[in-house]
């Protein structure tokens, strides 16, 4: 079972589960509900439940457990979470008293810790991206040490750019000590501006500054910098589920299964079905608005699957091939977004035509689909003429 959270704003104040809470909306100024969405290892939602805005995301998880072991009667079920959902307390307190196996990936604090003790090393991608390795502080667990270039690439990037941006900031508070009108005087005033500078980015830690009367000097902290660089890339797979049921690639694979939950949530909230913001305010009407998006996006996940052909995919195996590259089909058909194949659908209208009112006569008339709308009804199967 691959599960996240998330949450949705409220407009209003008297829903018993409004509350104020972690935003994933940004919108710390409304109340919010939060929800729990439960999937498949496909990424086919199968429930959702609704929580008060202000609970936390592992509170969620015992619920969920006892929703599938009772309603759906299953005997063995591997929970997939990341790290914030499927935390030490939780796995302690609410997975292993249930029998419950899990799937989730370690802080980055404890990767750190494995580092620094040099249980992580590069030689371990020497032959492959993937290395299975143990630990005393994770008595009977199987810890996969993954790497990703790409992900490297990108934290690199980021922090680089995160670090001239901080240079610019400080640039402008040491500029201001220097301004021939009411220039920035004293350590006092001089810190606060170099703290609010610092706080715009949250870099603070890779530099080194030192305040003056009349002005700052900084330098950035090379051994700080080059001990979190050599992380880039690399997070930890951890379970107890064993190799017999699932492998090294089979766990990855599982977790990286994550990013289905999160694309339901895109759909659910900004792309295609905008579940927010929610203007209901009696607890079960806000729980049967939930419950019909989930729905709308369980029927959206099957149209993806049958349309597949007709679709972008979300990650192409390599970034020259297949439809990426030519923008067509294995029939020469373009490819398209979602939305715009529901467009596309949108055009294709059946016409009732009256002829005599008194005798109510009347003629049913159905277009000529377009090569892409016969395509679409042939996957599904449909005949919408008849």
């Amino acid at each position: 079972m691959l599960y996240d959270v998330s949450s949705s704003y409220m407009e209003g104040k008297h829903c018993p589960l409004a509350r104020f809470g972690y935003s994933r909306d940004h919108r710390r100024d409304r109340m919010q509900i939060t929800y729990g969405l439960p999937c498949n290892s496909e990424g086919c939602p199968v429930a959702v439940e609704v929580f008060e805005g202000n609970t936390n995301d592992h509170q969620t998880v015992a619920n969920q457990v006892k929703k599938l072991k009772g309603r759906f009667g299953l005997d063995h079920v591997v929970l997939v979470g990341d790290r914030g959902m499927v935390s030490e307390t939780t796995i302690r307190e609410e997975l292993e008293p249930l029998g419950l196996d899990w799937v989730t990936a370690l802080k980055e604090t404890s990767v750190r810790k494995l580092a620094e003790a040099r249980v992580i090393t590069p030689s371990l991608f020497d032959t492959a991206p993937i290395a299975e390795i143990q630990h005393p502080d994770f008595p009977g667990e199987r810890l996969i040490v993954c790497f990703n270039p790409y992900i490297k690439e990108r934290s690199v990037m980021r922090r680089e750019d995160l670090l001239q941006t901080t240079e610019r900031h400080l640039q402008k508070v040491q500029d201001a000590t220097q301004r021939k009108t009411k220039p920035l005087h004293g350590a006092g005033d001089i810190g606060m501006a170099t703290g609010k500078a610092l706080a715009k980015t949250g870099m603070g830690k890779y530099f080194r500054i030192l305040i003056q009367e009349d002005g700052l000097s900084w330098h950035r902290r090379v051994g700080v910098i080059a001990q979190e660089a050599a992380l880039d890339g690399i997070y930890v797979i951890r379970t107890k589920v064993p190799a017999e049921q699932m492998n090294t690639e089979q766990t990855k694979a599982a977790y990286q299964a994550l990013s289905k939950v999160e694309r339901a949530f895109r759909s659910l909230k900004d792309v295609d079905l905008q579940i927010r913001p929610i203007h209901h305010r009696l607890e079960n009407r806000v729980r049967a608005h939930v419950f019909l998006c989930m729905l709308a996006y369980h029927v959206e996940w099957h149209l993806r699957q049958a349309w597949e052909p007709l679709l972008w995919a979300e990650k192409e195996p390599r970034p020259h091939a297949g439809k990426k590259a030519t923008g067509l089909n294995g029939d020469g058909m373009k490819v398209m977004r979602y939305r715009d194949l529901m467009r596309e659908l949108a055009a294709y209208t059946r016409n009732t035509l009256r002829f005599n009112q008194a005798e109510k006569a009347t003629l049913t008339l159905y277009p000529t689909p377009s090569l892409v709308q016969q395509k679409a009804f042939d996957l599904l199967g449909l005949n919408p003429a008849r």
